[in-house]
């Protein structure tokens, strides 16, 4: 998921690297030497449009320097340098977008691809701007593609960088089509019963083979590719628990490439992780509601994360609100222009939805960005499920 300035791998490739990366990031404290995060829109088809990325990183480039006054000379040197060798597609050539995190205490050096677009974002602060990241994560789950034909299957990982691992899996002895030609009815009928036998085994095989893959990595959608008849009866071999993940059907062929049928089925993917999204959040703000695990609303969201109880934090994308941390005990709150409202000491403004993005990462939660939902609109655009209830 990430290179260092020297572009070999530095670290994420499963989506818990990824996660464990981000914690890493919200966990940094802030310290006087800022962040430089850099979110990019790398669908580039022509040259004009990669002149307009460096355009843009070099007019932001400008800015940062005249305002941090030489200080973050050798940060925006990098971000320079990473731009154009993405740019030039030395670097993740098939990434769709690319976040870059440099400077703070720790000397960062991050380079992070993804399979979904970014709006071209420059921004220093005192710690990494994660916000559109997770947006990301949430729009690319956890998922895997199945080829599937009668002798031969191939598993084709969907990632936050598009199409990952592809492992071919192929019966031994299945039998080859009959090429002599002009036997009598009798063995052509013999053929067909022993090949069908063949293939029983090797849907069987398969849909075994991808049960231990959704079991072991927490696979939560399955989208099938191949002829419809292949795929119908292919389902006749898979369990209950199995095909109730399978969110569709799409076409495809054994010598397609993965990054084809990942294309392909990523739409399938996205519609069928929207609508658990929004069941899941119902059931979130009801529980809310009732007093439970749960808690709805800015106040008693903020609540929450100053607590550290945040399974999991729920956030419009469209969620911007300003707000204050204090700069004693940490708490976040609504904005104020004295002091905090908790130990008395002096605070300092924040966007409170990064904020809250930070503390529940860095307190070991999850966070997951809502394109749209009405009850969480009526409530502020913010709600939690807690871990355990909220009074």
């Amino acid at each position: 998921m990430s290179t260092s300035d020297s572009g070999r791998p530095a670290a994420p490739t499963t989506a818990n690297d990824v996660i464990a990366k981000l914690t890493e990031l919200a966990r940094l404290a802030p310290a006087r030497q800022p962040v430089i995060s850099v979110y990019l829109d790398t669908r580039w088809t022509d040259e004009h449009q990669r002149d307009r990325v460096r355009v843009f990183l070099e007019n932001e480039r400008r800015k940062a320097a005249a305002m941090a006054a030489g200080s973050l000379d050798a940060d925006l040197a990098w971000v320079t340098r990473q731009g154009e060798r993405l740019v030039r597609q030395e670097i993740h050539p098939d990434a769709h977008g690319v976040a870059l995190f440099a400077g703070g205490a720790a000397g960062l050096r991050e380079t992070m691809p993804c399979a979904v677009p970014f709006t071209d974002r420059f921004i220093v602060g005192d710690t990494p701007c994660l916000r559109p990241m997770i947006e990301a994560l949430t729009a690319v789950p956890r998922a895997v593609v199945l080829f599937v034909d009668g002798e031969r299957a191939r598993l084709v990982a969907l990632t936050e960088q598009g199409s990952g691992d592809d492992v071919a899996l192929e019966t031994p002895d299945v039998v080859g089509h009959h090429r002599r030609g002009g036997w009598s009815l009798l063995l052509q009928s013999r053929y067909q019963r022993h090949i069908q036998v063949h293939r029983a085994r090797h849907f069987d095989a398969v849909a075994a083979t991808l049960g231990e893959m959704v079991e072991h990595y927490g696979v939560r959608d399955i989208v099938l590719a191949g002829e419809a008849r292949n795929v119908a009866v292919f389902r006749q071999h898979v369990t209950p628990a199995l095909d109730a993940r399978i969110v569709g059907h799409v076409a495809g062929a054994h010598h397609e490439p993965s990054s084809v049928l990942a294309s392909r089925a990523r739409d399938l993917v996205q519609h069928a992780t929207a609508s658990a999204q929004g069941a899941t959040l119902d059931d979130v703000m009801v529980t809310a509601e009732g007093g439970g695990r749960a808690a709805e609303g800015v106040d008693a969201t903020v609540e929450a994360v100053n607590r550290g109880t945040v399974a999991r934090l729920y956030l419009l994308t469209t969620f911007d609100e300003a707000g204050a941390v204090c700069s004693e005990c940490g708490a976040l709150q609504r904005p104020t222009t004295g002091p905090c409202r908790w130990c008395g000491k002096a605070t300092a403004p924040v966007e409170l939805g990064e904020a809250m993005v930070h503390r529940a990462i860095a307190t070991g939660g999850e966070v997951e960005s809502v394109t749209a939902h009405a009850h969480l609109e009526r409530a502020g655009g913010v709600a939690a499920l807690l871990r355990y209830p909220s009074r």
